[in-house]
């Protein structure tokens, strides 16, 4: 529910040329199908020019709704065209979280 609004407000708002959406509650301490914890990576022409503060305090616009209410944590990774190119389009890793639980 949460990650298709996500995906809907961030395309509206910044015509990217890739996004992706990932739901990652499950990599945290967090009940069953919990909608919490996501991650972000977007390539827009809109952040060409603009330092990663300004590309993260834009996408906290778009998303302070979510992020007042159901959305406890939000990794963002927002990229220029140039700069998603240098990356070969490949999303990063994001690390293990502290509160996980681990099954060995």
């Amino acid at each position: 529910m949460f990650l298709e609004q996500i995906e809907a407000k961030l395309k509206a708002a910044f015509d990217p040329v890739y996004l992706e959406v990932m739901n990652e509650s499950d990599q945290h301490n967090v009940p069953a199908g919990a909608e919490s914890h996501f991650k972000v990576v977007m390539a827009s022409e809109r952040f060409s020019g603009e330092r990663i503060l300004a590309r993260h305090r834009a996408i906290y616009s778009v998303l302070s709704e979510e992020l007042a209410g159901p959305v406890h944590a939000l990794a963002l990774h927002a990229y220029t065209l140039d700069e998603w190119s240098n990356l070969h389009n490949s999303v990063p890793v994001s690390p293990p979280c502290r509160g996980t639980k681990l099954i060995v």
